[in-house]
């Protein structure tokens, strides 16, 4: 498996942004669905965000509510998630994944999961 690794995490206040990003190699950019998932306190893992490799098509969880934005970035074989109005409830391990898919991306698909980004949103 190859790898995907993340940056980008820190510690914010309420209502702050922040941007991960995910480096893949580049079969894998091609190739995959890239993905981010997050384990916040005492929750299973959840999907956050997701983007096709053909359609470019995006999906989100539902409790993102149109704050975050994934997309793809060619120049550096990478998925990038801007998170904006962030909340203490956000607070967790952000994972970068990646999984088969095509013109849509399942969450099941993914199988390939990076080290893992800590993500901090202070009150």
């Amino acid at each position: 498996q190859a790898q995907l690794v993340e940056s980008g995490g820190g510690t914010v206040q309420t209502g702050g942004s922040l941007r991960l990003s995910c480096a893949a190699d580049n079969w894998k950019y091609a190739m995959s669905c890239l993905g981010w998932f997050r384990q916040v306190p005492g929750k299973e893992r959840e999907p956050v965000a997701s983007i096709a490799p053909e359609s470019g098509r995006t999906e989100y969880g539902e409790f993102v509510m149109g704050r975050f934005t994934i997309s793809r970035n060619s120049a550096t074989k990478s998925a990038d998630l801007q998170m904006t109005g962030l909340k203490p409830t956000d607070s967790g391990i952000y994972y970068c994944a990646a999984g088969w898919g095509g013109r849509v991306c399942s969450w099941n698909a993914f199988n390939s999961w990076g080290q893992g980004t800590q993500v901090t949103v202070s009150s």
